[in-house]
């Protein structure tokens, strides 16, 4: 099998059809169907089921992504080695991040990443969901835990605590908390998908259901709704740290409980072969990150 052929096969499942692989390979969609025939006629099975409007993998394609997605990586880890340059870091970054960290954080560094690498791509999915990292083709993943999925390798790269906060002007009104009792009886802005908050007390975690006039699906309406003084938010440090520091939101301190200490995890496909794309992008995101503690 020619790598570039599997470069093809993972550019449809990332993508979903043949038209929109060659838009990002920038090939013509011949050329594609081509590749995948000839990769189909050399392994002599069937990879995709295919209509009209998309492809879909077959039994014998799920069965090949994962050898695909080694093959690839093993040629871009083997490249990067041999041609260490930052001038020879190129190809498509694929990256999948929560809505509100990629928009705060990586997008800010995105333009001296892009002039640090002038051969690199970007393709930055914001998303609060967790996405199949193989199955969809993303080199990385950024989340704010860890996975119990033993097939992806998960690393620390900075610390990313929850905060307690609010804009002054709900502050002036109705004054700030200072125990877990004194917040219970404020308006708090709750994340539908985190109805308890966790907070630490006497080294345990216990959960709390706060009540509130505004409840939202959306980290982002969280945080605008914090900032409107419409209540109190509970948002994690890295989500928040261009308001805290511009004083358009104030964060708050309990006597009697402390914060949850989460953490950035980059979270890739494989431990040994990690393009240098991905590398220099940790590399730069991790010293943005450090640059606003």
């Amino acid at each position: 099998m020619q790598v570039a052929d599997l470069r093809v096969f993972l550019a449809v499942v990332s993508t979903g059809s043949l038209s929109a692989a060659s838009r990002q390979l920038d090939r013509a969609p011949m050329q594609v169907s081509r590749r995948i025939a000839a990769l189909e006629k050399e392994l002599g099975v069937r990879l995709f089921h295919r209509t009209t409007r998309s492809v879909s993998l077959t039994a014998e394609g799920e069965a090949l992504l994962p050898y695909a997605h080694t093959m690839v990586e093993a040629q871009e880890s083997a490249l990067g080695e041999l041609r260490p340059s930052s001038s020879r870091v190129s190809g498509v970054l694929r990256v999948t991040a929560p809505s509100v960290f990629g928009q705060s954080i990586v997008l800010e560094m995105l333009p001296r990443l892009l002039a640090s690498y002038p051969d690199l791509r970007v393709e930055l999915d914001l998303s609060d969901a967790q996405v199949d990292l193989v199955a969809r083709g993303f080199d990385l993943a950024l989340r704010v835990a860890p996975l119990a999925d033993s097939e992806l390798v998960a690393r620390s790269i900075a610390a990313n605590p929850r905060v307690l906060c609010a804009a002054p002007a709900y502050l002036d009104q109705y004054g700030q908390p200072a125990t877990l009792a004194e917040l219970e009886a404020h308006q708090c802005i709750t994340l539908q998908a985190v109805p308890r908050w966790p907070f630490v007390v006497d080294g345990d975690i216990v959960r709390r259901r706060m009540n509130g006039r505004v409840s939202t699906s959306s980290v982002d309406a969280v945080r605008g709704a914090a900032v409107q003084g419409l209540g109190i938010a509970m948002l994690t440090y890295l989500d928040v740290v261009n308001q805290l520091r511009d004083g358009s939101l104030i964060a708050i301190e309990l006597s009697d409980a402390g914060m949850e200490a989460l953490s950035v995890w980059a979270v890739t496909p494989t431990r040994r072969y990690v393009p240098a794309r991905v590398k220099v992008f940790l590399q730069m995101l991790e010293a943005e990150i450090a640059g606003r503690r």
